[in-house]
């Protein structure tokens, strides 16, 4: 029922490229973008007809499907699951219960993902493979993001993987994949499509009218002057109208449906409520409507459907159409009638639904339904379609204990969901019935998070404080950890809080005590606020030894706080690694991306820059399928430290003006941090005195330390020797309370600095030894720096070279490339040659490589590598091959020794 592809040279190239890439074994992405009618499906007929039969599967999203889970995906893979049983146990059973083949634990994203990223990999094991998915903006949430996922991890499979999404609408959908915008066609091919369809001789001004109006858009060209005389197209079709292009074609189809006789508007507008397109379902429906089979005659010959094998629209645009044109009453006897031919037993909620949308009023029955399919849903993952189905049972629940108990629920998962702006409507509307104390105190649970997630600022700590008081009589523990948002939210206020932290704190120390680790944190933070650090830091250690990422992993924002407090750089390390393993193993796609974020910051204190910021890239990547975003103050850090100061500044000031709107004054602070440290590297002294100054206005945790060594370092060599005396004091009483060698490396360094010049040698000394100490490589270089600076200008040249030559090759292997010329400027005044080196790129390996080998070289087997990174078992052996060339190795038993020589 569509039209041959016209033209489309440039499109056609494209695809040929994109094809012939698969056939050589790689994988391959393109989402095409295009307003309706435009020519996408089209387009995605070329590449299919293309490619055997056998090699291709296809789904497409339908508009009544958007709220049944997985409904897409599980059209796309279905064909494909004779494959399902070579995939690791995990992933095939949470593929098998995400698509209802089995009852089990309800499947994290990310295992779904993974395994449906195994399915298509082994799929095209043999031959290539290529993936189709028509109308992407009506997937189902959970397969949009499971298919962005795949999308983004697909590599070396042999895989084609093609979405087409109506525009301009949707434009964050399957957002940063590679993409073709397809537009209009040009003037000539447009002239002669529109030519086929004309009836008779029209004049060519005419012509070209229609084909502006249309903008050449292919399926306007063919419709619109449906049914028109030469003299109507002549004198009617350039009348302007506000009506935009598709809503001009959806008209047409309209005047189309409604000049049917009515047995066959009544097909159309079945066939358009059925989206399975099963032909004989469509048939027992109608007969149920008392429409025979010559019904179909007419809506064949009007071009509105066509009834095959499956049953097809002329255009998705059909199906709205045809809805608008039914009465209220006759949507619901068609509804009333696919559900009563749906199997109650094979498709159990799409007859629930379809009930749903049939009932008038109140209705227990359908309710009790619909909460039944709501609870399979949960069981499958699918929290969005969980919630839709309880929305709608709510509304149709005749008892009001019953529809609080169901709103309640819906709004536990449309938050479960990521959905959290809907959250506070389904509240209000559940406290319009009778709660009891546990239904109250899940309210207030529910609204203390919602405040928080929208607003992790200042106007958060009302509602947080609110939600707190009430819930100390309902649920204790559930206070303390709504006490500890408010704390978090006015720690994160900063300057822009006034006195909310004291005030909270003191709220939260009246409230009940608690031995779990969140009571420890609050407990802790509380002391901090009120009674000053010297006395938390036992308390913060305490609580830090209470913490574990598998049953505190929501506490991880504020653990990466205590870590500063107490200079435990170990622990910074290694809980952030545990964090992202946690995330990856258990699946948890809305816990990821924060966790990438906090490893990626760790890392970036270690050295490893190369390692960050490929975490911060798939912390971005899979923020686009499942929220949340990354934080972007870990960016910005990373911008600073590598040094190149426009981008650096226009990502600063960008963060500043966020933290500024949003009251964020912790965020401010890190904006002035991270200048300082921009400014500090390339030599600007002043202005990095200035940046750090403003950092250092407020006493924000974590932040503030760093920011001190950086204010010390600027005013020393600004000159501002009081300032920088000033700056070293206060960071004393941090470091002081702390025997780590973070902390006391820290305080020699500011020592060195700020102290007398007699003294500064055994200090820079002390500083190098104790920081050589700990996982801070990107402190240890600064302090060779400083050093050999020092030496240098102290008239030890000799001395100086080796300081400033560790520091150089330190900086340039991390990417700081500020601080490597820094860095080699000063080597070079000590009269050594210095030997330019290409910043920031490894030698060897690339950091996924480096992960990959690590874990082969551990014992790990190639479906368990990719399970820890999220890549196919094929994927895995192709960048094995590429490790073996680069190490010159030929075995997996040699990566250990490899990798312990390679730079990386």
């Amino acid at each position: 029922m569509g039209f041959e592809l016209l033209g489309r040279r440039n499109e056609r190239d494209l695809l040929d490229r994109l094809l012939r890439d698969v056939r050589s074994g790689q994988s391959r992405v393109l989402v095409l973008r295009g307003e309706a009618g435009v020519g996408k499906t089209v387009l995605l007929d070329y590449v299919t007809e293309r490619t055997p039969t056998d090699r291709v599967v296809r789904a497409a999203g339908v508009e009544p499907e958007t709220d049944l889970a997985y409904s897409t995906l599980q059209l796309l893979c279905a064909p494909l699951l004779g494959h399902l049983n070579r995939l690791p146990e995990p992933q095939r059973d949470a593929l098998a219960t995400a698509f209802g083949l089995k009852a089990g634990r309800p499947p994290e994203g990310l295992l779904v993902g993974l395994a449906v990223l195994g399915l298509l990999a082994e799929a095209a094991a043999e031959q290539p493979l290529v993936c189709v998915v028509d109308d992407a903006q009506w997937l189902d949430r959970m397969s949009e993001i499971i298919l962005t996922f795949v999308a983004r991890r697909l590599d070396a499979e042999s895989v084609a993987l093609l979405f087409a999404v109506r525009s301009p609408a949707n434009e964050q959908l399957l957002g940063g994949l590679p993409e073709l915008r397809v537009d209009g066609l040009p003037n000539a091919d447009a002239r002669a499509l529109l030519g086929t369809v004309l009836p008779g001789l029209v004049d060519a001004q005419v012509q070209d009218r229609i084909v502006a109006e249309t903008r050449g858009n292919p399926l306007a060209l063919v419709e619109l002057p449906r049914g028109l005389s030469p003299a109507e197209l002549a004198f009617g079709f350039g009348r302007r109208s506000a009506t935009p292009l598709v809503g001009r074609v959806e008209e047409g189809f309209q005047r189309r449906i409604a000049a049917l006789p009515a047995d066959s508007r009544r097909l159309v507008l079945t066939a358009a409520m059925e989206p399975v397109g099963d032909v004989p379902l469509l048939w027992r429906a109608l007969t149920r409507l008392g429409v025979g089979a010559a019904a179909a005659a007419a809506a064949e010959e009007a071009g509105l459907v066509e009834l095959g094998t499956r049953v097809r629209l002329r255009h998705p645009l059909v199906r709205s159409a045809s809805r608008r044109c039914a009465e209220p009453a006759e949507l619901r006897a068609v509804h009333r009638a696919l559900a009563e031919v749906t199997d109650a037993e094979q498709d159990p909620d799409r007859r629930a639904w379809h009930r749903a949308h049939a009932a008038v009023g109140p209705d227990e029955e359908v309710a009790a339904e619909l909460e039944r399919s709501a609870g399979r849903a949960l069981a499958r993952g699918g929290r969005a379609a969980a919630a839709a189905f309880l929305e709608r049972a709510a509304e149709l629940s005749a008892d009001s204990t019953a529809r609080c108990r169901r709103v309640l629920a819906a709004a536990q998962a449309r938050f479960a969901a990521g959905a959290t702006d809907q959250v506070a409507g389904l509240l209000a509307a559940a406290e319009l019935g009778s709660l009891d104390p546990v239904q109250l105190a899940e309210v207030e649970r529910l609204r203390a998070r919602v405040a928080f997630a929208l607003h992790s600022g200042r106007a958060a700590v009302p509602p947080l404080l609110e939600a707190a008081r009430r819930l100390e009589a309902l649920d204790p523990a559930a206070a303390r950890k709504t006490y500890l948002s408010a704390v978090g939210a006015a720690l994160n206020a900063g300057r822009f809080g006034g006195d909310d932290l004291r005030f909270v704190a003191r709220a939260a120390r009246r409230g009940p005590e608690g031995a779990e680790p969140a009571g420890l944190l609050l407990a802790a933070f509380t002391t901090w606020s009120l009674d000053g650090q010297a006395a938390a830091v036992p308390l913060f250690a305490r609580a830090l030894d209470a913490v574990t990422v598998e049953t505190d992993v929501d506490l991880a924002w504020l653990v990466g706080l205590v870590l500063h407090e107490v200079w435990d750089d170990a622990a910074f390390q290694t809980l952030t690694e545990q964090a992202v393993s946690f995330a990856r193993e258990t699946g948890r796609l809305s816990l990821l991306p924060s966790a990438l974020t906090f490893r990626a910051t760790a890392l970036i204190f270690a050295g490893r820059f190369a390692d960050a910021s490929e975490l911060l890239e798939e912390a971005e990547a899979l923020a686009y399928a499942a929220g949340p975003s990354p934080h972007p103050a870990t960016a910005v850090i990373l911008a600073a430290h590598s040094g190149r100061e426009e981008p650096a500044v226009e990502l600063i000031d960008a963060l500043a003006e966020e933290a500024a709107t949003g009251g964020m004054g912790w965020l401010l602070s890190v904006a002035g941090y991270s200048k300082a440290v921009l400014f500090n590297g390339l030599g600007n002294y002043p202005a990095a005195l200035d940046a750090a100054q403003r950092a250092t206005e407020h006493d924000d945790p974590a932040v503030q330390q760093w920011a001190l060594g950086e204010l010390v370092e600027a005013a020393a060599r600004s000159g501002a020797h009081a300032a920088a005396a000033r700056a070293r004091d206060r960071l004393a009483e941090r470091t002081s309370l702390a025997a780590t060698d973070w902390a006391i490396g820290t305080q020699a360094l500011a020592d060195a600095l700020a102290g007398p010049d007699a003294e500064a040698d055994e200090r820079y000394r002390t500083a190098i030894d104790r920081l050589a100490s700990t996982q801070l490589g990107l402190q240890l270089a600064r302090a060779r720096l400083l050093y050999g600076e020092w030496l240098r200008r102290s008239n030890r040249r000799v001395d100086a070279r080796t300081q400033l030559r560790s520091a150089y090759e330190a900086f340039s292997t991390m990417g700081a490339e500020a601080f490597a010329q820094r860095a080699g400027r000063e080597l070079a005044a000590t009269g050594e040659t210095v030997r330019k080196r290409a910043v920031g790129v490894p030698e060897e390996l690339t950091p996924q490589e480096t992960q990959i080998a690590r874990l082969g070289a551990a014992g790990r087997t190639n479906p368990e590598i990719g399970a820890v990174l999220f890549l196919s078992p094929r994927t895995v052996e192709w960048h094995l091959r590429k490790i073996f060339t680069k190490l010159g190795i030929s075995s997996r038993r040699e990566l250990r020794t490899a990798i312990d020589s390679s730079p990386r």
